[in-house]
């Protein structure tokens, strides 16, 4: 097998185990693990992982998708090198970075709300740039959440993933009201989450019809509720509790439901997901 996987967020909860599995068990891949800063203590667990592996193709390089010219840059070159024959075809795009704030808005140095930008818009920014460079049969990767769907309600927030009448309002947000912070950032996330299922069903409709890249396949995967995902420290104290028992309790629970899990066995089925011959269409 040659391709290239690049997958963005690297060094959070998820990802880990992500980069874990294709290390060991599709090794042939080139790895692109992207990070926001490459020299903060998260991104050197990862570091750790992929010395260890002693791969030859693993490399951490840098992404700010918190803004739009670094994603735009960082495709151009990408691109370039996968022209040149530097890089082998992209066969796995994993879009998997997010960042959230339950208490209080922030936006990127674009202006932009920084949930939005960060876990959808600068994700679609990279899809646009990168479809050329990918391989005949390669995969988009999107991530949702447990809280992106908005007929369900979320019980750690009043409020549930919904589409504003006016999508300028998801970039521009007008001011959180005070007491809703934390609802607000929960929807903000679960709304981005959305948005991503979306543009995989968009996408899909988009490329099934240009015959070059047909074979190009997207999907978006749910991972569950990650009890033991660093994500998790800016919750309420009370949830991060309940989480801390909920995850002890796992090797229990993995039997009757799959709404919890651990990020491990999330970044081992991302993985699946992203390259194994098992999802081909």
């Amino acid at each position: 097998m040659a391709g290239t996987v690049i997958i963005t967020g690297a060094n959070g909860s998820l990802a880990l185990g992500f980069v874990e599995h294709i290390l060991s068990a599709y090794p042939s891949y080139t790895l692109l693990a992207t990070v926001r800063d490459e020299t903060d203590a998260n991104t050197a667990k990862l570091a750790q992982i992929i010395k260890a592996s002693q791969s030859p193709r693993a490399h951490i390089e840098a992404l700010d998708l918190g803004s739009l010219a670094k994603a735009r840059s960082f495709a151009d070159a990408l691109a370039g090198r996968v022209a040149r024959g530097e890089l082998p075809p992209i066969k796995a795009l994993v879009c998997n970075a997010f960042t959230w704030s339950l208490s209080e808005q922030v936006f990127t140095a674009d202006g932009l709300e920084r949930t939005f930008q960060v876990g959808h818009l600068s994700h679609y920014l990279l899809v646009l740039k990168l479809v050329g460079s990918m391989a005949a049969d390669g995969r988009i990767v999107l991530l949702g959440s447990a809280v992106h769907y908005p007929e369900n309600p979320n019980p750690l927030s009043k409020l549930v993933a919904r589409l504003p009448d006016h999508l300028g309002l998801l970039v521009k947000p007008e001011p959180d009201q005070p007491g809703q912070e934390h609802d607000r950032g929960f929807q903000r996330y679960g709304t981005t989450k959305l948005a991503n299922v979306m543009l995989m069903h968009d996408l899909n409709d988009m490329l099934e019809k240009n015959p070059s890249l047909s074979h190009i396949t997207v999907t978006a995967m749910d991972p569950g509720g990650l009890v033991d995902s660093r994500a998790n420290s800016v919750q309420k104290p009370l949830v991060k509790k309940v989480f801390a028992v909920v995850n002890l309790l796992i090797p229990i629970l993995k039997h009757v439901t799959n709404a919890v899990r651990r990020s491990a066995d999330a970044g081992r089925d991302l993985a699946e997901l992203s390259v194994a011959d098992g999802f081909k269409d």
